[in-house]
This record gives C-alpha cells, sequence and structure tokens, in this order.
C-alpha cells in the first residue's frame, strides 16, 4: 500500500474545504458577518475572525486527536509514535498562530481598533490581553500553544507524552469559557457543554487526520489493529460530542419553534453532519475494519478510505456550522434581566424556590461533566463484569452493587437537589462536601474497579498500552507509592479540610465554576485515597497493619470533629459577600445555616468513618481467622511436623536440664 502524496492530501484538503464552505455560507444566512450598526470594525473583521477561530478549532484537533491516539493505539519509540508526535508538533504550531490571530481579531472587534504603529494601539492591545477575561483567555491559548509546540517536538517517551497530552486539553479550557457570556443565563452549564464538545470533537476528528498521515507507515494487518482501537475511542467521543451538543443547543434554542430561525437552520445542519459522520462510522467500523486485515485484493482498503475522505468532509461541514453557530445571534435573548437579583449576579440563575422535603428528590441542576463521568463509569463497569462472567469468571456481585450505588450517589450529589441548593445553603454544601469525601469514596471503594480492569482488559503483547497497561502503570508510579501511603492520604483528607475552607480556595469554588469543579475532584480523590489506604481491596504499594489502622482512624475522626465544632462556634460567616448577599428569603438565617453545615461535619460526617472503623475490625478479625487457617491446612499437609519439632525441641532441653542436676 504505497498511496501517492495527492491521494493521502485528498482528505485534509476535503476537511478544510467543506469547512471553509459550511462557514462562509452559514454566516452569510445567520448574519453572523453581517455589518453592525454602531462601531462596525470592517470586512476583514467580520470575516477574518470566524476564519481564524475555524483554524484554531482544526488545529487544535490535530494536536489533541494525534496525541491520544498515540497514547492508545501506537508503540512508543516506532516510527508511526514519532509520526503521530510530528503531526502534534506541526499542529500546536498552527494553533498557536492561530490563537494569536484570534486574539488579534476579537481585539479589533471589541474595541473596534484601527491597527497601527504608534504606542497608544500597543497599549491598547497590551491591556486587552492583560486585564479583560477575553484577552487574558487568548493570551494564555497563545502562550501554551507555543510550549505545546515545543514539548510535542521534543517529546517521544510514554508518559512525557501524557502529560503533555494532558496539558494540551487543559489548553482548551480558556476557548470553552469564552464561548458563552458571563452575563448570559445558565453560563456554567453553557461553558461545561462547549467544554467537553470541543474536547470530544477534537479527539474524534485529530484521529482520522492522524490516521490519513499514518496511511504510508502500517501495513493491512497493523491498520486493521490500530482503525480497531481509534473506533472504540471515536465511540467515546461521539456520544460526547452527540450529548454535549443537545445540551447546547437547548441553552440557545431554549424551545422548539426557534429551530426555525438561521441558528435553528445553521444547527440543523450541523446536526445532520454529525449523524452522517456517525452513520459512516457505523458502516465502515462494523463492516470494513475486520475485512482490512485479511483483504488481499485491496478494496476493502480502498473503500475504507474513500469513506475516510467523505467523513472528513462532513467533519468539515460540522466544524465551519459550529463556528458559524458561535457568531449567529440566538434566537431567543439569553441575557440576564437588565436588573437581575442578588442571585442572578452571583450565580447566573434566579433564586430557587425555597428546599422543602420533596424537593431532595425532584430538584436537578444537571453537571454535565459528572453525568458524563457517571455514565461511562457505569458502562464499562459493567462491560467488564459480563465480559468477566461470559468466560466464565465470577465476580462478586456486592462489588458491583456497592460501585453502582456510589456512582448513583455522585451523580445525586453533583446534579441533584444537593448541586442544586448548594450555592444558597452552606448546610446543603457540606452534605455534599460530606458525601463526596467520605460516603461516596467508601462505596466506589468496595467496588474494586482497578482489580476488575486488570482481569477484564485484554493484555497487549504489541509494546502499545491500552486501557489495562494505563491503569497498572498508574498504580505502581512513584507517585502512587506517594499519595496511597496512609500517612499521606490521611494527613491530605483531614488538612484539606482547613486548608480548604480558611482560604480564598473556598471563595474561588463559589465564585468560578472551574474551580467548583476542582472542589468536587479534590475532596473525592482524597476521600477516595483515604478509604483505599486503610479497607481498599484494589492492591496498594502499602497498607498499615490493623492496629496502626484503627488508631488512625480514630485520630483523623476527632479532628474532623473537631472541624465541625469549630465552624459551629464561629461567629462570622464564610464568604459573607456570597451566602449574606444571595438575598435569600426562606430558609434560616445563613449564620444558623452555617452553624447547622458545622453541625452536619461534626455529626452526620462521622457516620461513614464509624463504618469504616467496622470494617478495619471485621478486617482484622478475617484476617486472624484466615492466618489460623493457613495454619491448621499447613498442620494437615505436614502432619503437625512443626508442632512435633517444636514439642521435641522443649524435651530435648529438659533432658538435658535434668542431666545437670543429676
Amino acid at each position: 500500500m504505497n498511496p501517492t502524496r495527492a491521494t493521502r492530501l485528498a482528505g485534509p484538503a476535503m476537511l478544510a474545504s467543506a469547512a471553509v464552505l459550511a462557514l462562509v455560507v452559514g454566516l452569510a444566512y445567520g448574519g453572523g458577518a453581517a455589518p453592525l450598526l454602531i462601531a462596525d470594525p470592517g470586512p476583514v473583521v467580520r470575516w477574518g475572525l470566524p476564519l481564524v477561530t475555524l483554524a484554531v478549532n482544526l488545529s487544535a484537533a490535530g494536536l489533541i486527536g494525534s496525541l491520544v491516539l498515540a497514547l492508545f493505539a501506537l508503540e512508543a519509540e516506532t516510527k508511526p509514535f514519532d509520526t503521530a508526535l510530528d503531526v502534534a508538533s506541526i499542529s500546536a504550531a498552527l494553533f498557536t498562530v492561530a490563537s494569536a490571530l484570534t486574539a488579534f481579531f476579537t481585539f479589533l472587534n471589541i474595541f473596534n481598533a484601527t491597527p497601527s504603529a504608534d504606542a497608544e494601539f500597543g497599549q491598547q492591545l497590551g491591556r486587552f490581553l492583560v486585564d479583560t477575561d477575553t484577552g487574558r483567555a487568548w493570551a494564555i491559548t497563545t502562550i501554551a500553544g507555543a510550549a505545546l509546540t515545543v514539548l510535542t517536538f521534543a517529546v517521544r517517551g510514554w508518559t512525557p507524552t501524557l502529560l503533555v497530552a494532558v496539558l494540551a486539553v487543559a489548553s482548551l479550557i480558556p476557548m470553552a469559557t469564552q464561548g458563552h457570556s458571563g452575563d448570559e443565563a445558565n453560563h456554567n452549564t453553557a461553558v461545561v457543554a462547549l467544554a467537553l464538545h470541543i474536547i470530544g470533537a477534537a479527539v474524534w476528528l485529530g484521529g482520522v487526520l492522524l490516521l490519513v498521515a499514518l496511511r504510508p507507515q502500517l501495513d493491512r494487518t497493523q491498520l486493521a489493529v490500530v482503525l480497531g482501537r481509534y473506533s472504540s475511542i471515536a465511540l467515546a467521543a461521539f456520544v460526547v460530542v452527540a450529548l454535549s451538543g443537545v445540551a447546547r443547543a437547548v441553552v440557545g434554542v431554549v424551545a422548539w419553534q426557534n429551530l426555525l430561525s438561521p441558528y435553528g437552520a445553521i444547527l440543523a445542519v450541523k446536526v445532520a453532519a454529525l449523524l452522517a459522520i456517525g452513520a459512516l462510522g457505523a458502516w465502515y467500523r462494523r463492516g470494513l475494519i475486520g475485512r482490512i486485515g485479511t483483504d488481499a485484493t485491496g478494496s476493502a482498503t480502498r473503500r475504507f478510505w474513500g469513506l475516510i475522505t467523505l467523513e472528513l468532509a462532513f467533519m468539515g461541514i460540522a466544524s465551519g456550522a459550529a463556528v458559524a453557530l458561535s457568531r449567529t445571534p440566538p434566537p431567543v435573548d439569553t441575557k440576564l434581566p437588565a436588573v437581575p437579583s442578588p442571585a442572578e449576579v452571583l450565580t447566573g440563575a434566579p433564586l430557587p424556590p425555597e428546599l422543602t422535603p420533596i424537593r431532595w428528590i425532584t430538584s436537578w441542576d444537571i453537571d454535565l461533566l459528572w453525568a458524563f463521568a457517571v455514565g461511562f463509569g457505569a458502562f464499562f463497569y459493567l462491560a467488564g463484569v459480563w465480559r468477566l462472567r461470559r468466560r466464565g469468571d465470577r465476580w462478586p456481585l456486592y462489588r458491583t452493587i456497592l460501585w453502582l450505588c456510589g456512582l448513583a450517589s455522585l451523580f445525586w450529589v453533583t446534579s441533584g437537589s444537593v448541586g442544586a441548593y448548594q450555592d444558597y445553603l452552606f448546610s446543603m454544601h457540606m452534605v455534599g462536601h460530606m458525601l463526596l469525601s467520605m460516603a461516596i469514596p467508601m462505596l466506589l471503594v468496595f467496588g474494586a474497579p482497578v482489580t476488575l480492569a486488570s482481569r477484564a482488559i485484554v493484555k497487549r503483547t504489541d509494546g502499545s498500552r491500552g486501557g489495562r497497561e494505563w491503569i497498572l502503570w498508574a498504580v505502581h508510579t512513584p507517585f502512587s507509592r506517594v499519595v496511597t501511603h496512609p500517612l499521606f492520604a490521611a494527613a491530605m483528607f483531614i488538612g484539606s479540610l482547613w486548608a480548604f475552607y480558611y482560604s480564598d480556595l473556598f471563595r474561588w469554588s463559589l465564585y468560578d465554576h472551574l474551580g467548583h469543579e476542582w472542589m468536587i475532584v479534590h475532596f473525592l480523590i482524597s476521600g477516595y485515597l483515604f478509604v483505599l489506604s486503610l479497607v481498599g481491596i484494589d492492591p496498594v504499594p502499602y497498607r498499615f497493619p490493623y492496629p496502626f489502622r484503627l488508631v488512625t482512624l480514630i485520630a483523623v475522626m476527632a479532628m474532623h470533629a473537631f472541624f465541625g465544632i469549630a465552624i459551629m462556634m464561629a461567629s462570622g460567616l464564610f464568604v459573607a459577600d456570597w451566602f449574606g448577599a444571595m438575598g435569600r428569603t426562606w430558609g434560616d438565617l445563613p449564620l444558623v445555616d452555617q452553624y447547622t453545615g458545622g453541625g452536619v461535619a461534626w455529626s452526620i460526617g462521622e457516620i461513614p468513618t464509624l463504618i469504616l472503623a467496622i470494617t478495619v475490625a471485621i478486617q482484622w478479625s478475617r484476617s486472624d481467622e484466615r492466618a489460623q487457617r493457613r495454619g491448621d491446612r499447613q498442620a494437615d499437609r505436614t502432619g503437625d511436623a512443626e508442632l512435633e519439632a517444636y514439642n521435641a525441641r522443649l524435651q530435648a532441653l529438659a533432658d538435658r536440664d535434668a542431666r545437670r542436676g543429676e
């Protein structure tokens, strides 16, 4: 298989052409590039800004998709792996240039400035990049792109590539925060949906581009293997793109009748392109991938690459329509009221109704990030259990039940009544904290996900790393040995309580949605590591003997109770400019509610710790029983040889003493 350069360039050329065409048509039809009545920046800016934004999106896809596919489908220090990093490096360079141009055009669009070489223009641009949220976001993106350009060119090993991939994904977050104005309703939902949409699309599209670049380097057998691995990544990315796209569309469209607007028409084009991509993917992944490895005539291979070219065309249409959609005015006004309430100023949403017993069940505020995490966590766990049972292996039912209960609790805390009211009630925030750091980790740890993955995921033998290899690598890294050590886990668990609430971290988690998501991740992981170090089923490098585990638990319980009492005794309000300025007209006064939150930390928060203490005691008792049974089995096998030898030794000593006495 030696395709010509023209054949290899056909797919990317089709992608770029379709994307630009869809963008131009979408802007013309939706009015995204129409002249402004006041302070119009000119046609160069009106058309140039969406074009460079499209370049940012496509280059980001080449960067992230190449890194992800290299990590999960290729072997390090081989030519295909190096090619993947070369593609990522070129994409990162384009990403850097496109981000810088986007920052420049955005400045011209907002300030209606005329480019010049004088000092005043440079000072205005500098203030935009430093003093405004939009300018800072694009400045950070550009700097990150420049760093990624160097890193992707320099690294070649597994671990450095993984770290670069994490940085590449993080570099897209500032872009997502600028995709929905902070003075609009449902800002947090729109930002999370857009971030997931961008990342999922980048992984999906970038993987296809890398496959085209790798085409000359893979024979039929290798191509079939890599395609099979990419298909799993693409399926997950398609689910993320589709569902996050629906959530983002709901924020912009609001009602069905608004689909008849220009915004709705462009959205329909994008949806149709995504559905076509999904259909093509299902077709060739189910019908062609399995035949490529044994296709001696090459007909299946040629048909596959033809479908890839068509898929790239549809991806271009979807990409161009997405950028046009971001520039098209939505059919409804999603901005906050001209005179917003205090709650709307602080949270971007109106004050919810009073929390009643029934609303503990009926109130929902879906957090898409954790909805996806819970959904994928349940799917992959059940898939692993099903695979074990299909080959005749057993997996305890109680572990599956506990894992699913833990995920259900996590979904309720992040998207149910706790998530819906925690911004308004300190007590509800503390309920969520206690569940995230204590109850939910305990359920998840008893699910033993690492043990399940090591048994269910097929081991690779070709030098690449799949899910099993990456999980076991993470378990055995020096970093893992540190964070799973009982002393470190206990110190992190209890120390983060004080560090979080008595520093500006708590304020950050309230005012910034990124801080809120970080808070959830931190408390969940710190609680998981603490429980894992004490009673976990999954392997860790070291655990205390059982007496020291109980001592550790008692110490943690005491410090946790003292933390709750300290909150109850506080005379001032935590983050008074938030909880005290919410304008809440129902429920307890903020200081009284804070006192209740301290009581939650002191009383209810100790229940999971008590359960852990009981579990440690039971495990200790069972370990003694197992040791006794092992000793009994050893005695049965040897006929009590050890006991007889011991008795003979004692008798010999007694005989010696008797002779000396004579």
